[in-house]
């Protein structure tokens, strides 16, 4: 009996702000791009990017990160992600990306061996930079205070 058929992308792209494009076409219906949002799984045993919507489930390219972090809890520490999921915030893992300096920390860490690359959208940006001391060197969570590795 056959698997299912091999993952190709089928022009579905992820850009690097967050926003989508299909065959070079901006996505533009908001709830569709809720959707895909929420619709996006990394599957390690592939090393890809996939949407998957009910029994659909297609390549997608990614061009710098498949997951956005939309809000930042300081009183908690805790990401909620593109796709809804919460996890906690790792300080020792924000880095800036070398496309804008945008904030980007790792998520997912139980499916990858150092995690996924995840990017802070404007407002959850704003609100980590917000629980950042005065120094500038640290951030405050939870009333503890972490030592940025930036």
């Amino acid at each position: 009996m056959k698997g299912p058929p091999s993952l190709e992308p089928f022009g579905l792209v992820l850009h690097h702000d967050g926003s989508w494009t299909h065959q070079g076409q901006p996505v533009t219906n908001r709830k569709l791009r809720e959707r895909f949002d929420r619709a996006v799984r990394y599957l390690p045993d592939e090393a890809k990017y996939v949407v998957q919507i009910r029994h659909f489930r297609g390549e997608i390219e990614v061009e710098e990160t498949g997951f956005f972090v939309r809000l930042f809890d300081p009183d908690t520490g805790e990401l909620q992600l593109s796709d809804l999921t919460v996890e906690p915030l790792d300080v020792s893992t924000l880095s800036l990306s070398p496309r804008d300096g945008a904030l980007l920390c790792c998520v997912k860490r139980d499916l990858v061996s150092g995690g996924l690359a995840a990017r802070f959208l404007h407002a959850s940006h704003s609100e980590f930079m917000n629980a950042v001391d005065e120094s500038g060197g640290a951030v405050v969570i939870a009333g503890a205070s972490h030592a940025l590795p930036l």
